[in-house]
């Protein structure tokens, strides 16, 4: 299926903006999802569709002054009346002022059995016994009433997890900010280096925290493993070096009308040093007002 767009943002907006992203299950929902949560939306997955219009509500509140931006996962889970009533919901919401959008993530079958396939995950409807192909087809027929009304089709079909963050970041979630979107990705040499990066580094040089026993089964993320490797003045002179790089150089590609940039750090296993070089590079850009600075683990999330 081709990529369908009946609207488009028109920028930053003042009133709230909600985005529904719904879809195929194994189309990229949660991801989806968890990259609109980086960019500060308020994020809630599986909610009944009857209960949007008062979950909206209830964020939003009477404070009008700094509208949020909420994103909501409605999907196959939902009862099949509650998703034949969702458009009758969206109109409500917005006769009352909040700008609302439906993002609809749609699959090939052949590439759905695969990933099912491949992740061993249950389909939501072959609980009831149904064969996969057959729980595929039922599950189109019941997201028609939404497929019908999206403002965004996309096909995720040739989308990797890292295609469909940047997908959602340029194409959805650029107004929500100005300025330059970036995202910082971790990765495995031995799995191959990122084929769209527009900077690599390759942290290989920095002590290993593999090699402690107790840090070995942790990440990046990690209070322990940050905090060994803070200790390390290697590892801060390099992160120091990084920061003044890309300090200076990224002012020059927003001069150049770019709207993404993509800065991979590689290491052996794509667990300890180059997630915590994402994580540091990632929180000194916001730090510094570049609130669409994301991170994306290649081997921990995809």
């Amino acid at each position: 299926m081709a990529n369908r767009e009946i609207s488009k943002p028109n920028g930053a907006s003042s009133e709230p903006r909600l985005v529904v992203v719904s879809g195929l299950s194994g189309s990229g929902k949660s991801v989806a999802l968890r990259t609109l949560e980086d960019l500060d939306y308020y994020c809630a997955d599986n909610l009944p569709a009857a209960l949007l219009p008062q979950f909206v509500d209830s964020v939003i509140g009477n404070d009008r002054d700094h509208p949020p931006r909420l994103a909501v996962g409605i999907d196959i889970r939902n009862h099949a009346q509650d998703l034949r009533d969702l458009p009758h919901a969206l109109a409500s919401i917005g006769a009352a002022g909040v700008s609302c959008e439906l993002l609809f993530l749609d699959t090939r079958d052949d590439v759905l059995i695969k990933r099912f396939n491949e992740t061993r995950r249950r389909h939501p409807l072959s609980k009831s016994g149904l064969p996969l192909a057959e729980a595929i087809a039922s599950e189109r027929q019941r997201l028609k009433p939404l497929i019908a009304i999206a403002d965004r089709v996309i096909d995720s079909s040739d989308f990797n997890v890292h295609q469909l963050r940047r997908w959602v970041t340029t194409e959805l979630a650029i107004d929500a900010h100005s300025g330059l979107s970036i995202l910082f990705e971790s990765f495995a040499y031995k799995h191959g280096v990122p084929t769209d990066a527009d900077f690599v580094f390759d942290v290989r040089c920095l002590p290993n925290p593999h090699w402690i026993p107790a840090l070995r089964p942790l990440s990046g993320r990690d209070a322990a493993v940050s905090a060994h490797l803070d200790e390390q003045p290697l590892a801060r002179d390099y992160i120091d070096q990084v920061i003044q790089f890309l300090d200076t150089w990224l002012p020059r590609f927003e001069n150049d009308s770019r709207s993404y940039v993509t800065v991979a750090f590689g290491c052996t296993g794509g667990r300890h040093r180059s997630v915590f070089c994402a994580e540091r590079l990632a929180a000194h850009c916001r730090r510094n007002g570049r609130e669409q600075a994301m991170t994306f683990h290649r081997e921990l999330e995809g």
